[in-house]
């Protein structure tokens, strides 16, 4: 059994800070959560141990009225304007917990490339256990500039990635599904690294490509979740 949790749309911070409560009161004997949210306006996170100011120009982050919001977990900088974004909480006692770090992770992103798999007619995804470690420091703080270990690709490119924390109780497990291309412009006024930008552009799969309206990637957000629910209903 797995416990769902829509809880609609609120702040950036909101949400993040209601992540954290769900870790720190999650029962370690109890069920799985799987807690999905919308985004109050355009969104940025950004993982436990980043600083935004050495990556981002904040007069224009907040000229555009980006929300900027720190992660419970670790991981990089996170655009959250053309995905869609769940958490997903793992008890400890639970039989697919595992105190392999990258064996938890493993064990979601197979469920998110399943869910992407319904709602995409997209072959030949994996899970990529060769991640890119040749890119630049900017690039490894920022999520879909650079495959990590077990993030969902395809032809080498990245669909999900996600971040996690682990505590005595179980897991807490933020992650991240690509849908449409990024705004480019945006980018390139609110980033302060060109290289950054060729690198996510470089690296990411966004399976409604370029040409997509805000009504079909608003469906398509609520498609992934029904399919995210149906895989990990069928994985627990």
């Amino acid at each position: 059994m797995i416990r769902i949790l829509n809880e609609g749309i609120a702040p950036a911070q909101e949400i993040m800070d209601r992540d954290e409560a769900f870790l720190e009161a999650l029962d370690p004997n109890g069920e799985p959560i799987l807690h999905l949210y919308e985004w109050e306006g355009l969104s940025i996170t950004y993982g436990y141990f980043v600083d935004p100011q050495n990556f981002f120009y904040l007069e224009k982050v907040k000229e555009k009225k980006l929300q900027l919001a720190r992660r419970p977990t670790g991981g990089g900088i996170v655009f959250h304007l053309w995905d869609l974004a769940f958490s997903f909480l793992m008890p400890s006692t639970h039989p697919k917990f595992s105190l392999n770090a990258l064996e938890n992770y493993q064990f979601v992103n197979q469920v998110v490339l399943q869910a992407v798999a319904k709602v995409f007619p997209i072959k030949e995804m994996v899970l990529t256990e060769d991640p890119f470690t040749e890119l630049s420091p900017e690039c490894r703080s920022f999520c879909m500039a650079k495959p990590t270990e077990y993030d969902v690709i395809f032809e080498g490119k990245k669909i999900a990635g996600a971040a996690q924390r682990k505590k005595k109780q179980g897991y807490l497990h933020q992650g991240t599904i690509s849908l449409a291309w990024p705004d480019l412009s945006l980018l390139q006024e609110v980033i302060q690294s060109k290289v950054v930008i060729e690198a996510m552009v470089a690296h990411t799969f966004a399976p409604l490509g370029a040409s997509w309206r805000q009504d079909l990637l608003q469906k398509t957000r609520h498609d992934v979740q029904d399919a995210l629910i149906c895989s990990f209903k069928a994985s627990i």
